[in-house]
């Protein structure tokens, strides 16, 4: 017996939709909150602390579209963005392993590039929200 993947935002219920909601809130809340300022004070060059940030919203994204918390186009599109945004930072970090040190602009990529993944997340979460007040407002 399998288990039933949740559903996307697109054909959840009230209730789904209401619980998907919150999780991506909180989860969203304690990223900026808690993740990056932790992220942040780590020891560790401005690169690395970025591409650290980069990898966790790749899992996250991963994790948000196959627990079925949101929109499934913006969720891959945040995956793809955040997985660009990371490739790019570990090719920085490799190429500085290897004594080349003027790609600083991969890091200014990517930085941008988790801005607008960040900006996806916020649509996706509105986007449920204003799906959830309109199934709650009558005829």
């Amino acid at each position: 017996m399998t288990a039933q993947p949740p559903h996307t935002a697109e054909e959840a219920t009230a209730s789904e939709l209401r619980r998907a909601s919150f999780r991506l809130l909180l989860m969203l809340l304690a990223l900026v909150l808690l993740v990056v300022p932790l992220i942040r004070d780590l020891p560790l060059g401005r690169s690395t602390r970025i591409g650290m940030l980069a990898w966790l919203l790749v899992v996250l994204a991963l994790y948000w579209l196959f627990q079925g918390m949101g929109y499934r186009p913006l969720l891959l599109l945040q995956l793809a963005i955040f997985s660009i945004a990371a490739t790019m930072l570990s090719a920085k970090l490799l190429l500085v392993i290897v004594d080349v040190n003027q790609v600083n602009f991969l890091r200014t990529m990517a930085r941008r590039l988790i801005v607008v993944g960040a900006f996806c997340a916020g649509i996706n979460l509105l986007g449920m929200l204003m799906t959830l007040a309109q199934r709650r407002r009558p005829g």
